[in-house]
């Protein structure tokens, strides 16, 4: 059974720092495309990225990729991703999804592309 499961998420000062994880059981993130999400109130789910599996190629969505970056240990079986600068527009629940294929494709991030979801890491961003 495939499964992926989120931590990391918190409270955090404006201009501070968060990684997540996304532990994945099931496949291993060496061959499996996976993306980072995220969803805010009352807003769609946004495509953050996506790490293809064994080639590690990634897709940002350029208005985030000056501040987010991921890793993967291949020995964990954990994608992480990395936050810095963080706003509070950035408040939100993150998700972690396995990609359909497991190559990312170029351009917009849908959610569309994923089949299978993580519960959500909620992290805020307040003073």
């Amino acid at each position: 059974q495939l499964t992926l499961v989120e931590s990391g998420g918190g409270l955090v000062q404006p201009g501070g720092s968060l990684r997540l994880s996304c532990t994945v059981s099931g496949v291993s993130v060496d061959v499996a495309a996976i993306g980072w999400f995220r969803q805010a109130p009352g807003k769609a789910r946004e495509g953050i990225l996506c790490i293809s599996g064994n080639n590690g190629m990634t897709t940002y969505t350029d208005s985030l990729k000056d501040r987010f970056a991921v890793s993967r240990d291949n020995v964990k079986n954990t994608v992480y991703l990395q936050m810095n600068s963080l706003k509070p527009e950035d408040t939100a629940t993150y998700y972690c999804a396995r990609r359909r294929s497991d190559y990312c494709a170029s351009g917009y991030l849908s959610p569309y592309d994923y089949n299978y979801w993580g519960q959500g890491t909620q992290v805020t961003v307040s003073s």
